[in-house]
């Protein structure tokens, strides 16, 4: 039995790596994988796999080619999640904000420095016309840290994944003023290099079981109830957010890698671009 740890952040997206580790998919191929929630984030992953605490993330796609830019020794294998991450704007519910423009020079709460929270905000910044280097940071770790931040006026606004997020909305602890959803597919998997050295037929067989659970996950009936139940959501808003979401089974391709370090590039966050086979590596 071979043994291999994974991550992920404690999310909807995940629960088909769940149900195969629940149902012993892994270890009817000798693969004993051992999964570890990182409510932290993008960010905390990125170190995870530089101080070899995890084998593979299913990580944003955005935070770890920065991160592989800056010496990460990981590849991205495939692509996990096809479609955009919509990550929701939020400000306390007592906040004066009322519009994405009133927070022009006001501080964002992030889970941490290179995490998906950071990146996005001067996505946003960009799209929204700010000069990004007026950006002002609080750290707040998980989204708890986030909920104190802006309760108690440390930070102003905080961009996560809305529909995770639509729980404190609901709950009248968060306002959502808008979306700023990702110019590309969202998650992939990224492996340590030294592990697909090692074990790559491992990580294939990996990637053929998560395949075929992704592949029929929206097929499984009542799958929005489970869903609904497990993390504390609306049905309708699980509905919405099955109906947005595509699992991918596919490796990352040349033109995403491009669109995502042009992007970088551009907002300065990395300082050059990579080759293709330097990011993403086939098995």
């Amino acid at each position: 039995m071979k043994t291999i740890k994974i991550t992920g952040v404690p999310e909807h997206f995940n629960l088909p790596w769940h149900f195969a580790i629940e149902e012993g998919a892994f270890k009817e191929r000798g693969i004993d994988l051992q999964w570890k929630d990182t409510p932290e984030g993008t960010g905390k992953m990125c170190n995870m796999l530089r101080e070899g605490e995890t084998d593979i993330a299913i990580i944003l796609t955005e935070g770890i080619v920065k991160d592989i830019t800056a010496g990460n020794p990981s590849g991205i294998v495939q692509t996990y999640i096809e479609s955009p991450l919509i990550w929701g704007i939020h400000v306390a519910e007592a906040s004066g904000y009322r519009k994405i423009e009133d927070l022009r020079n006001t501080t964002v709460a992030i889970s941490r420095f290179g995490s998906g929270s950071h990146l996005m905000a001067f996505v946003n910044a960009r799209k929204t016309g700010w000069d990004t280097e007026n950006l002002k940071f609080e750290v707040v770790n998980t989204i708890d840290g986030a909920v104190d931040a802006l309760t108690t006026g440390r930070a102003d606004y905080f961009m996560w994944e809305r529909f995770m997020t639509k729980p404190l909305v609901d709950r009248g602890i968060f306002r959502s003023i808008g979306d700023c959803p990702t110019p590309w597919p969202c998650f992939v998997i990224a492996v340590r290099n030294e592990i697909l050295e090692k074990n790559r037929n491992v990580i294939k067989h990996i990637l053929e079981v998560i395949n075929i659970y992704t592949e029929d996950f929206k097929q499984i009936p009542s799958i929005d109830r489970t869903l609904a139940n497990r993390f504390d959501q609306k049905a309708e808003d699980i509905s919405e957010w099955l109906s947005l979401t595509r699992w991918s089974q596919s490796p990352m391709n040349k033109q995403t890698i491009e669109t995502v370090q042009d992007q970088l590039l551009e907002l300065n966050l990395i300082p050059e671009k990579l080759p293709y086979e330097k990011l993403v590596t086939l098995v």
